[in-house]
């Protein structure tokens, strides 16, 4: 079965010179950032992988790994911070909502490998997801992190998420958001 991409939104596109940092690249994912997500993924070490799946992950499954890039951009929307040295390039972060059973909610998650923490990526990917997610009629943002993700935490309380206790050590994030009307250009 081919995939067919409805809508990129290439508006979401961004360019970044994080402080001491190379150039990267903001983008949404696409179905052939497979290989790439991987690799991400597996780079991180043990106990960062927990912290975004919130259990222990050794390996993407091919389940795990085809949720990741077969996206509709609207109730569910991918992006990737990337590098590109000598032709090379590597995802250094990734963010994503999926909608919610409630469809004016969406869970959110991010991830930023640890040589780029602290650089301001996973608060540019937030930024972007909580702009794209407002003009879908997205009208509350939920995340989850572990207690001990004193990252995310600072991160969460510095773009103004309340934060509530969950069960077993794992936290609830939760943002309100006011919706964006776009308007369409008029024609002259």
């Amino acid at each position: 079965m081919t995939y067919r991409i409805h809508h990129y939104p290439t508006e979401l596109m961004d360019v970044a010179y994080p402080i001491g940092g190379d150039r990267v690249v903001i983008r949404p994912a696409l179905p052939q950032d497979q290989e790439l997500l991987v690799t991400f993924f597996l780079d991180l070490s043990a106990e960062d992988r927990c912290s975004r799946f919130l259990h222990p992950v050794s390996e993407v499954s091919p389940e795990l790994l085809q949720q990741f890039t077969q996206i509709d951009y609207a109730s569910h929307l991918a992006l990737i911070a990337e590098t590109f040295k000598n032709g090379d390039e590597t995802i250094i972060g990734e963010a994503r909502y999926v909608r919610a059973a409630e469809p004016s909610s969406v869970e959110i998650a991010v991830s930023v490998a640890a040589s780029w923490r602290g650089k301001g990526i996973a608060r540019l990917m937030l930024t972007k997801l909580e702009y794209h997610a407002a003009t879908a009629d997205v009208c509350r943002i939920i995340g989850y992190t572990l207690d001990s993700n004193e990252k995310v935490l600072f991160l969460a309380r510095k773009a103004g998420f309340a934060i509530s206790q969950g069960v077993r050590g794992v936290i609830r994030l939760e943002k309100a958001l006011v919706p964006v009307c776009i308007r369409p250009a008029r024609l002259s």
